[in-house]
């Protein structure tokens, strides 16, 4: 089996993207043998009112009867956006969500808000996986109206210990992977799933014997990023690097776990 845990629908409005509806990502999917993709919608990054993404996602999975068995839906939530304790009532309970996405630096606000610390706590009482995204884009050929400014993994390490039992899925990660030896063994002992699509996750090998094998899984970035490079870090390991168990973990192993399917 292979899951992708980092897969998106909509628009990015500063350049022209395909594979970029369920439609035209499950054809993708089928091309590389991904069996599940977990999937949010971009546009609600840059929606005042992220809950008209959420709705647009549920819609879409639900327009065809081929998608419900192929995509977990995460919703995009604002926690300093009026109603959004209600927006995440209805995601749970109407929208069938399996986890959320933040956006900090899109919608203004920072991980130690206490919203923000709110909002994962929420989310965690619920069962549900909170996604942090690194890096959306390539900064070095970003429009003039988007972000100049990249996370570094060791940014993400104060919610995660501000609220320490719920489960993280960390992705595209492009910077900052070295860490000091107290932040790789406090991400060693959290419950966190890094994907593969990020820059910096060209040297696989080495960073399983770093973090473990428990801690990747396979990973998109879909459709900003190709659907191959997350799959041939993995695909392309030597058996003196990667046993067979290893390679079944990060195909989708890892990823069942920390979704809990």
């Amino acid at each position: 089996m292979l899951i992708d845990i980092n897969a998106n629908i909509g628009h990015w409005p500063f350049r022209q993207t395909v594979y970029n509806t369920c439609e035209a990502l499950l054809e993708r999917m089928d091309q590389s043998g991904t069996d599940i993709s977990v999937v949010s919608n971009m546009n609600g990054i840059f929606y005042k009112d992220t809950q008209a993404s959420n709705e647009e996602l549920h819609s879409e999975i639900n327009s065809d009867t081929r998608f419900h068995d192929r995509f977990l839906p995460f919703a995009i939530i604002n926690p300093i956006y009026g109603g959004w304790k209600r927006d995440l009532d209805i995601c749970t309970e109407e929208l069938g969500i399996k986890g959320i996405r933040l956006y900090p630096k899109y919608h203004d606000y920072e991980l130690t808000d206490p919203a923000c610390i709110e909002l994962v706590t929420m989310a965690r009482d619920r069962g549900l996986v909170i996604a942090l995204t690194l890096r959306m884009d390539d900064s070095r050929s970003r429009s003039w109206m988007d972000l100049d400014y990249e996370w570094k993994l060791e940014d993400v390490i104060p919610i995660i210990k501000a609220v320490p039992d719920a489960r993280y899925m960390v992705l595209n990660i492009a910077n900052g992977i070295d860490l000091k030896d107290e932040d790789t063994a406090f991400f060693r002992n959290s419950n966190v799933v890094f994907d593969t699509s990020g820059r910096n996750i060209y040297n696989l090998s080495e960073l399983i014997g770093k973090f473990g094998p428990a801690m990747f899984a396979f990973g998109t970035h879909s459709p900003l990023l190709d659907d191959v490079t997350g799959l041939l870090r993995i695909e392309s390991l030597r058996d003196s690097e990667a046993d067979a168990d290893t390679k079944a973990l990060l195909r989708s192993g890892n990823a069942r776990r920390i979704l809990g399917i």
